[in-house]
């Protein structure tokens, strides 16, 4: 129901109209609809019914969200008894938002895409939607994801696989891809996915969303399956992803427990923050020695760097140090711990798993292991490497890099071919698994459209710990090039 007599009251421009209600509601920015709800111009049960319904019109042909929270509705009735009590709001007071199916939730399934765990069902919640919750979100449910996270899909034996909501003939990336399909059409207001090679950001960039990868350890990572321990947690990250950035700051600001989570959702203007950056130096390129680009996705960051240019900052087109070992090392690093996760889940049972499972673990004796003396090389690089690369950034605070190679994949593809050179699909994203490698915080933001009519994003990358910034930065491109656009479904 809409408060009666509120929103003629409330000196904002109206957003809600009785006649387009569930468009209105469902099409807002997380930051938005958080607002409306603080200031009773929409209850959080119409919010969440309007959710609903959306899912039901658009969820069959996308297969993005898996399992919807039984006790939706029930919370959202809290919401609004808490508002009109007069309780004072969190910062995502009755937002609806979803968790991918690998991120633990409190009495709902979570399956992390594994026949063996079907029926799993968490007693507790990840600290990360725990956090969520604290600020008042509700969990409107979980969302489709790769087999155990391990590829760029969201297909495993137990849901099936998600659609491309730009075209449903291509995957919408992995393994957060459910994620970034259910917010791209509105399904979601928002919500988490998890990284640890571009698994957040590539199906921002395939869905024309954004998404951030923070800084390893600024999200907690724990409850999650697979687990982020052991060489996982030199790069993994849980991150928020959303429809426009400055969603992403507002659940980032709740996920790190700053005094910023407990203050006004109203940020100042764009115009007045950017002025922190005017003059800052700013590093772009569109090679790094392991992947080519297709000529869309070069001339997409070239853009992002000239709208950061037309906004006070000095872009320059130069490679960063290093970042061409970002692959190589990402292999030596996460790739044998990949095969000994899922050896330990799937010994005596490989026969369950799905089909990208079954290959890794059959072709996992393929490449001989690595000594140890090699493992404990690769790191001692990577150390090296990042150290350095964090020097050269004093001068150069910020990057704008390629999400990778292509935009959205068809469905099943194994190899792509760009310029003349083939390679695997894998490899097609070096750009994104650099930035694990050397854990700097990188945010997904839409800076263009290929000629099919898919999204392409890029990344904006900056110090550790610099999210702000980097938050920043993503916010002046999407402003600049026009942020996300509604899939023509």
């Amino acid at each position: 129901m809409l408060y009666s007599g509120v929103i003629n009251q409330v000196e904002t421009k109206q957003i809600v109209e009785n006649t387009t209600l569930l468009e209105e509601l469902t099409n807002l920015s997380a930051t938005e609809l958080a607002l409306i709800i603080r200031r009773k111009q929409a209850s959080p049960v119409d919010v969440a019914q309007a959710h609903l319904e959306r899912i039901e019109q658009l969820n069959p042909a996308l297969n993005a969200i898996v399992t919807i929270a039984p006790d939706l509705l029930d919370r959202a009735r809290k919401a609004e008894a808490s508002l009109m009590r007069g309780d004072t709001p969190g910062p995502l007071h009755g937002l609806p938002i979803t968790i991918k199916d690998t991120i633990e939730t409190a009495d709902l399934l979570s399956t992390s895409g594994s026949v063996l765990r079907a029926q799993f069902v968490p007693r507790v919640d990840a600290p990360s939607v725990a956090r969520l919750r604290m600020a008042g979100a509700i969990i409107l449910g979980k969302t489709n994801a790769a087999e155990m996270a391990m590829d760029y899909t969201a297909d495993n034996p137990v849901f099936g696989r998600t659609n491309n909501p730009h075209d449903t003939s291509r995957t919408p990336g992995g393994s957060s891809g459910g994620e970034a399909a259910a917010i791209a059409t509105c399904m979601s207001a928002g919500g988490l996915g998890s990284d640890l090679a571009g698994s957040i950001r590539i199906p921002a960039h395939f869905c024309g969303i954004a998404g951030l990868k923070p800084t390893t350890g600024i999200v907690p990572g724990a409850g999650q399956f697979p687990p982020s321990i052991g060489p996982y947690s030199l790069g993994a990250a849980i991150g928020p992803m959303a429809r426009r950035v400055e969603d992403l700051q507002l659940m980032l600001n709740a996920l790190r427990v700053t005094k910023a989570s407990r203050e006004t959702i109203i940020p100042d203007s764009l115009q007045k923050r950017s002025a922190a950056l005017r003059g800052c130096r700013v590093a772009w390129y569109t090679e790094d020695d392991v992947a080519p680009l297709t000529e869309e996705t070069r001339r997409a960051v070239a853009r992002a760097a000239g709208a950061l240019n037309d906004a006070g900052l000095i872009a320059e087109q130069r490679r960063p140090p290093g970042l061409e070992r970002g692959y190589e090392l990402w292999l030596k690093l996460f790739s044998r711990a990949s095969v000994v996760q899922l050896r330990n889940v799937y010994t005596g049972r490989e026969e369950e798993g799905g089909d990208f499972v079954r290959w890794r673990l059959a072709t996992a004796d393929d490449t001989p292991v690595p000594k140890l003396d090699e493992y404990i090389s690769a790191w001692m690089e990577r150390d090296r490497l990042r150290l350095a690369l964090i020097q050269w950034m004093t001068e150069v605070p910020l990057l704008v890099a390629p999400v990778g190679a292509t935009p959205a994949l068809k469905h099943d593809t194994l190899k792509v071919t760009i310029g003349g050179t083939t390679l695997s699909t894998f490899r097609a994203f070096s750009y994104s698994q650099a930035f694990n490698v050397f854990d700097l915080p990188s945010v997904s933001v839409p800076a263009g459209v290929s000629a099919e009519g898919l999204p392409i994003g890029v990344q904006i990358v900056g110090r550790p710990f610099e999210e702000d910034a980097v938050l920043l930065a993503a916010a002046i491109v999407e402003e600049a090039l026009g942020g996300w656009q509604p899939p023509k479904l």
